[in-house]
């Protein structure tokens, strides 16, 4: 079975993941609505806006599926039972705030597009979606938890960039705020809880510095990756970056634009910034 997972070790303590900009649809997702109106739902050119970073010592884990098929961002407990045709066997979480993606169609697997366009016509079998856990999302975190512990391992401290691309303007089935216009970046830590608020603070000087407008854990605080991966008190620091497309693609074409070179040249300079920072060494905030 061909792999859906690219993964580039590194040598370095940074490493670099990219859940939503995968292209490969697989032949059993079968979806109802139209190939250009799942696109939208990508993090579309993520995985080329950062492809320097192997080169540089950092690790890269990129998804080839993509998000609509299944969300390597979401717990496995965030599962919308009522899409199965059977009885799921495995817990599933019932805290509302937790399944709030979940109501708005965007839990484990997408019901809804962001503009609300249902993806599927007929219900979908338990085992087709435990297929689909087994051969993406498991094999994703295993390589995403495999990097980190050999960053850390290697170095006494790991620095995790969950990458990820944002809409000029939230969809309507997006977010709890939908038609809002979003900053240049949204750089998030679950308020401090999946990295150092020091080495967040870095991050986001840096890029204002660079002259972006940058939002610190609003609208986006960061979801599993972050939240699973994350653990600043053992030197454990992880990162959501959310970047405007509007900086780099035409969003009706998805065609890259000139606006892409500068940012990736500045994403470079972050990056860089990032391997030359011991965050033991960071002042507190």
């Amino acid at each position: 079975m061909t792999s859906l997972i690219r993964y580039v070790p590194g040598s370095g303590p940074l490493v670099l993941d990219s859940p939503h900009s995968g292209v490969t649809y697989p032949e059993d997702f079968r979806p109802a609505c139209a190939l250009d109106v799942l696109r939208r739902a990508e993090d579309t050119h993520v995985e080329k806006l950062y492809d320097f970073a192997p080169a540089l010592g950092a690790a890269w884990i990129e998804a080839l599926f993509p998000r609509s098929y299944l969300d390597a961002n979401r717990n496995l407990t965030e599962l919308d039972v009522t899409m199965l045709d059977g009885t799921w066997p495995d817990p599933v979480e019932t805290d509302t705030t937790a399944m709030g993606k979940v109501r708005l169609g965007k839990g484990l697997i997408w019901r809804l597009t962001d503009e609300g366009v249902p993806i599927y016509e007929r219900p979908l079998t338990v085992a087709e979606v435990q297929q689909r856990i087994d051969r993406c999302w498991r094999p994703y975190h295993e390589a995403v938890a495999a990097a980190i512990d050999r960053a850390h391992a290697r170095h006494g401290y790991s620095i995790h960039l969950n990458c990820h691309s944002m809409p000029s303007v939230a969809g309507a089935y997006a977010t709890e705020t939908p038609g809002v216009a979003h900053p240049d970046f949204v750089i998030g830590d679950r308020d401090g809880t999946s990295a150092a608020p020091r080495l967040s603070q870095l991050v986001c000087d840096h890029l204002r510095r660079q002259g972006y407008d940058v939002a610190y854990n609003q609208p986006y605080k960061g979801v599993e990756l972050v939240r699973r991966y994350g653990d600043p008190a053992r030197q454990r620091h992880s990162i959501q970056v959310e970047i405007n497309r509007k900086l780099y693609m035409d969003e009706a074409t998805l065609a890259l634009h000139a606006g892409f070179e500068p940012l990736r040249r500045d994403l470079r300079a972050l990056v860089g910034l990032l391997l030359a920072t011991d965050p033991r060494q960071l002042a507190p905030a």
